[in-house]
């Protein structure tokens, strides 16, 4: 199992944070253009626990894949987990962590996830899963502050 960590301050609210953060189509606006990610559930209320959301991305090579995630716990204004149910990994297990400090909240992600092909797929975790993986965080480290300018 393999776990990245990525904190940032935005200069906002806890419920703007909140209520920024928790609604999946925003998901799209902190995403790398790259991956064509499209989200295919229409709709979408208000997140609750059990809710599932399916996508599509585009991770490596271009090649459309599906990728399903249930909400499995919310804690309003604190956190929330999603669990992937159908996607390119074995595991992805994210917590999405909330917390108002001076100037802020600190938006925190913790990913656990398990690649897939067992050995042959840690073979290629270093050279391919890893560095997409932490290009995400990185993007969303470099997009969240145009989103929210302090």
């Amino acid at each position: 199992m393999h776990c990245l960590e990525s904190t940032i301050t935005v200069p906002i609210s806890l419920e703007e944070a909140w209520d920024f953060f928790s609604k999946p189509q925003n998901l799209l606006k902190v995403t790398p253009k790259k991956m064509n990610m499209r989200i295919l559930s229409q709709n979408l209320p208000e997140m609750y626990e059990g809710m599932v959301i399916s996508y599509r991305v585009a991770p490596l090579f271009g090649i459309p894949l599906p990728w399903s995630s249930e909400i499995t716990t919310v804690e309003q204004n604190s956190y929330f987990v999603d669990s992937m149910i159908e996607g390119p990994f074995s595991v992805w297990h994210h917590e999405h962590h909330f917390t108002a400090v001076e100037g802020g909240t600190e938006v925190r992600d913790i990913i656990n996830y398990k690649v897939p092909l067992g050995m042959l797929g840690e073979l290629f975790h270093p050279l391919l899963v890893k560095n997409q993986v932490q290009e995400i965080f990185a993007y969303r480290s470099e997009v969240i502050p145009k989103i929210f300018p302090g």
